[in-house]
Protein backbone atom coordinates (compact mmCIF):
# COMPACT_ATOMS: atom_id res chain seq x y z
CA UNK A 1 0.00 0.00 0.00
CA UNK A 2 2.63 2.37 0.40
CA UNK A 3 4.10 2.21 -3.39
CA UNK A 4 0.34 3.04 -4.18
CA UNK A 5 0.18 5.75 -2.00
CA UNK A 6 4.06 6.93 -3.50
CA UNK A 7 2.84 6.49 -7.07
CA UNK A 8 -0.68 9.07 -6.01
CA UNK A 9 1.94 11.31 -4.16
CA UNK A 10 5.42 11.06 -4.61
CA UNK A 11 6.67 12.96 -1.46
CA UNK A 12 3.72 11.10 1.10
CA UNK A 13 7.06 8.85 2.06
CA UNK A 14 7.85 10.98 4.65
CA UNK A 15 4.52 10.86 5.77
CA UNK A 16 3.85 7.41 5.74
CA UNK A 17 2.22 5.64 9.46
CA UNK A 18 4.01 2.37 8.60
CA UNK A 19 4.80 1.69 12.08
CA UNK A 20 3.13 -0.98 13.80
CA UNK A 21 3.87 -1.89 17.74
CA UNK A 22 3.39 -5.45 18.97
CA UNK A 23 4.26 -6.10 22.50
CA UNK A 24 3.89 -8.87 24.92
CA UNK A 25 2.23 -8.03 28.61
CA UNK A 26 0.98 -10.14 31.10
CA UNK A 27 1.58 -13.96 30.91
CA UNK A 28 1.22 -14.40 27.32
CA UNK A 29 -1.00 -11.53 25.93
CA UNK A 30 -0.20 -8.96 23.05
CA UNK A 31 -0.96 -5.70 22.59
CA UNK A 32 -0.81 -4.44 19.04
CA UNK A 33 -1.04 -0.46 18.59
CA UNK A 34 -0.79 1.42 15.34
CA UNK A 35 -1.11 4.73 13.87
CA UNK A 36 -4.24 5.81 12.64
CA UNK A 37 -3.20 6.61 8.61
CA UNK A 38 -6.75 8.45 8.08
CA UNK A 39 -5.32 11.61 10.86
CA UNK A 40 -1.59 11.46 9.93
CA UNK A 41 -2.52 12.16 5.91
CA UNK A 42 -4.98 14.56 6.93
CA UNK A 43 -2.60 17.66 5.31
CA UNK A 44 -2.69 16.40 1.75
CA UNK A 45 -5.55 16.85 -0.59
CA UNK A 46 -5.59 13.94 -2.69
CA UNK A 47 -8.76 12.22 -3.06
CA UNK A 48 -7.18 8.78 -4.46
CA UNK A 49 -4.89 9.15 -1.87
CA UNK A 50 -7.49 9.28 1.16
CA UNK A 51 -9.37 6.26 -0.67
CA UNK A 52 -6.26 4.42 0.00
CA UNK A 53 -5.65 5.58 3.28
CA UNK A 54 -9.07 4.83 4.31
CA UNK A 55 -8.34 0.94 3.51
CA UNK A 56 -5.58 0.90 5.21
CA UNK A 57 -7.34 2.43 8.15
CA UNK A 58 -9.67 -0.68 7.73
CA UNK A 59 -6.94 -3.45 7.38
CA UNK A 60 -5.39 -2.13 10.47
CA UNK A 61 -8.48 -1.94 12.69
CA UNK A 62 -9.01 -5.64 11.58
CA UNK A 63 -5.37 -6.44 12.83
CA UNK A 64 -5.62 -4.92 15.73
CA UNK A 65 -9.01 -5.93 16.61
CA UNK A 66 -7.47 -10.00 16.29
CA UNK A 67 -5.52 -8.81 19.07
Amino acid sequence: MAYEAMKQEPKVGAMLPCNVIVRAINAGDVMVSAIDPVASMQAIDNDMLKSLVGKNRSMLEDVVAEF
